[in-house]
């Protein structure tokens, strides 16, 4: 027998195309938004001391790192409520990163790398694949943690093969950008 619609989870209701049209538009206007501040706003006037902010966002980038690894080796041992608690914190951990990163460059405008020699190409092609896996790895864990939500666990697992290598690379490299840029201050 059916169940009414009334009754069901409201994610059980959302079709696949809403939520993808969702993810896709959210996932443009943050692009887009990140765009704006580090390529085209000059740096805010404001007198606001955000100079903390790159460490606070390493270490959400180290949280987060921990988190999925720690979620990966609770899945494996089959301890799904501790797996779904820390992958849930993860993501906790990311969106403060992403509050505080757009906060820090709203201030602060672009960061210079000061680098030279070997490591400058090196620190460029990190830089430049955080970059572009970040922009990917958003719609694929908010996408892998809806069908986890949803309760579509095999969509949940394929999609999480790939979510996971990506994220824990986001992540880890962004610690790393962190201490490239604060071994070769301007």
């Amino acid at each position: 027998m059916a169940t009414p619609m009334s009754t069901q989870p409201a994610l059980a209701r959302v079709s696949d195309r809403a939520f993808y049209a969702f993810v896709s538009a959210l996932s443009v206007t943050a692009l887009g938004f990140l765009a704006w501040i580090l390529l085209l706003r000059p740096a805010s006037s404001a007198q606001i001391d955000v100079s903390f902010l790159p460490a606070v966002n390493a270490s959400l980038n180290a949280v987060a790192a921990t988190l999925l690894c720690a979620g990966y080796l609770a899945i494996r041992r089959r301890s799904r409520r501790l797996h779904k608690y820390l992958m849930v914190s993860a993501f906790a951990a990311s969106a403060l990163f992403l509050v505080c990163y757009v906060t820090y460059h709203s201030v602060h405008g672009d960061t210079h790398y000061h680098g030279v020699g070997w490591v400058r190409p090196v620190y460029f092609t990190l830089l430049i694949s955080h970059i572009v896996l970040s922009a990917v790895t958003f719609p694929l864990t908010v996408t892998t943690l809806f069908f986890a939500a949803r309760g579509t666990f095999a969509r949940h697992r394929r999609l999480a093969r790939w979510t996971l290598p990506l994220w824990l690379y986001v992540s880890v490299t962004g610690v790393a950008i962190f201490f490239f840029l604060k071994a070769n201050p301007p």
